[in-house]
């Protein structure tokens, strides 16, 4: 009887296992069936850019140097094929990235609030400015792409960007401060005297635009990107009225990716 008993146990034990192994099976199948047609590609490179306002405003006279700083990027994107051929597809991505650059430009009548004391005084100001604007971001992008060729694929669409850190700060140097509007009272920077301005806290926190790139598989997984991302809204808020032109972030990207 015990004998019995231990056959049967066995054999239930081993039924369940096959039934569990069919189930995972199915499962596999399943998966691999909702995944046909997919690719998945990593990828990290460098922007390229700066928070430009479109056209060059009166304002700005003279831009004196410019440098777009190291703005990393990393990113993952998935493609889904929507033919045999895989000629047509369309791509959801996210990537963590940095924005970001310095300026140094001849200005008049300038919208400006300096800091000066302690206090801050608002005017126009026409002399020097030094700036710096830096913004690490979140990205959401949604593409369409056609692949023109074996080892080429053109991509184009939308973005959006949520970004949780943000500066754009400076100095002007070199020049004076009307208080209030162009005829005010003037107050004088000359010399090494200048004064610190920060408008950080007056760009907005969710930006949107559009890209389009190529990439060009190298080899059999790596892939080289090149990217221009062209954003469509102010990175100041709307509320913001001390700088009185738009500023749009205007990047290319250049990097390297693994295609799985």
């Amino acid at each position: 009887m015990n004998v019995k008993r231990y056959i049967i146990g066995v054999l239930a034990m081993a039924f369940g296992f096959v039934g569990a192994t069919a189930q995972v099976d199915r499962s596999l199948a399943v998966i691999k069936a909702m995944l046909h047609g997919f690719e998945y590609e990593v990828y990290a490179g460098t922007n390229i850019g700066g928070a430009s306002p479109l056209p060059l405003p009166a304002e700005i006279r003279e831009i004196n140097s410019y440098s777009p700083e190291l703005n990393l990027q990393i990113g993952a994107t998935v493609t889904k094929w929507m033919d045999v051929q895989k000629k047509w597809g369309l791509s959801l991505g996210v990537r963590l990235e940095t924005k970001g650059m310095e300026t140094k430009a001849a200005v008049k009548n300038y919208g400006m609030a300096i800091i000066q004391d302690g206090a801050t005084v608002s005017g126009r100001w026409t002399g020097m400015v030094q700036t710096r604007y830096h913004s690490q971001q979140l990205v959401f992008p949604l593409t369409a792409v056609f692949k023109a060729h074996k080892r080429l694929k053109v991509h184009a669409g939308p973005y959006v960007a949520f970004a949780f850190s943000n500066d754009f700060d400076g100095y002007v140097y070199d020049g004076y401060l009307r208080e209030g509007d162009p005829t005010g009272p003037k107050i004088s920077f000359e010399g090494d005297s200048r004064a610190n301005y920060d408008f950080g806290d007056n760009l907005r926190h969710f930006q949107w635009g559009m890209q389009g790139g190529v990439t060009w598989t190298a080899y059999k997984h790596l892939l080289v990107n090149a990217n221009l991302a062209w954003g469509c809204n102010d990175i100041f808020e709307s509320s913001f009225k001390t700088v009185t032109f738009n500023l749009y972030p205007i990047y290319l990207n250049v990097g390297f990716g693994y295609l799985f």
